[in-house]
């Protein structure tokens, strides 16, 4: 009988609302809008369907919201340590995302994060990864409409396969994304963290692939 390889689908969203990008602390609620929240659901896809294993929140941290403000005026501030002309175009894998004692007791991302706890080694010898195999690039990003903000297109999708080659024998618990300057394979320069989620640890091996699709609103 032929063996089929099962795929992990993570389901990653930062979803944004009225409280992100005001001029006032006192604004109220209207409608069904989003509030400041992250979630994470985990998939396990193969041919007998879908089912959900995990789901839990993730973070956009300081750093990400710094680069933001420098790129809206277009100026770089000395107190802000990514460029303004980074854009988000890497994504990162980590086994440090757990309890030591409990690998299945995930430890929350802070704000304050400004890398992931334990980053590991993607694929050493695919040449479109950066940072000599510790940064995979996308696979794609769309523009999706938001049903809960007047169909306005104000959700990036970012979908990343981690592949039968690649980060085999971790326990992966924490993902994240990054910005550079630069998406091209091999990029070895600064890598500045965007967003991380930690979640109980999933060993990777050759006969399982990993679909995280990361939502972001604005």
């Amino acid at each position: 009988m032929e063996k089929r390889e099962k795929d992990l689908m993570i389901h990653i969203e930062d979803k944004y609302g009225e409280h992100c990008f005001n001029d006032s602390c006192n604004m109220k609620l209207e409608g069904n809008k989003r509030k400041p929240q992250g979630i994470v659901q985990i998939y396990e896809v193969d041919e007998n369907g879908t089912k959900i294993l995990y789901e839990k929140n993730n973070l956009v941290v300081y750093e990400a919201r710094k680069l933001v403000a420098q790129k809206i005026i277009d100026t770089n501030s000395a107190h802000i340590n990514p460029d303004k002309d980074e854009f988000l175009c890497w994504f990162g894998l980590g086994n440090g995302g757990v309890d030591p004692a409990d690998p299945l007791n995930p430890t929350p991302p802070t704000n304050s994060d400004t890398d992931l706890s334990n980053s590991i080694l993607i694929n050493a010898t695919d040449a479109t990864c950066g940072q000599l195999g510790y940064k995979h690039p996308f696979d794609s990003v769309d523009f999706e409409q938001d049903i809960y903000n007047d169909d306005e297109y104000l959700i990036l999708k970012v979908t990343t396969t981690i592949g039968a080659d690649d980060a085999n024998g971790f326990q992966l618990s924490e993902a994240g994304l990054f910005t550079a300057l630069s998406s091209a394979g091999g990029y070895s320069g600064n890598f500045s963290l965007f967003a991380r989620v930690t979640f109980p640890s999933i060993v990777k091996t050759a006969t399982r692939r990993l679909i995280f699709i990361w939502y972001l609103y604005v």
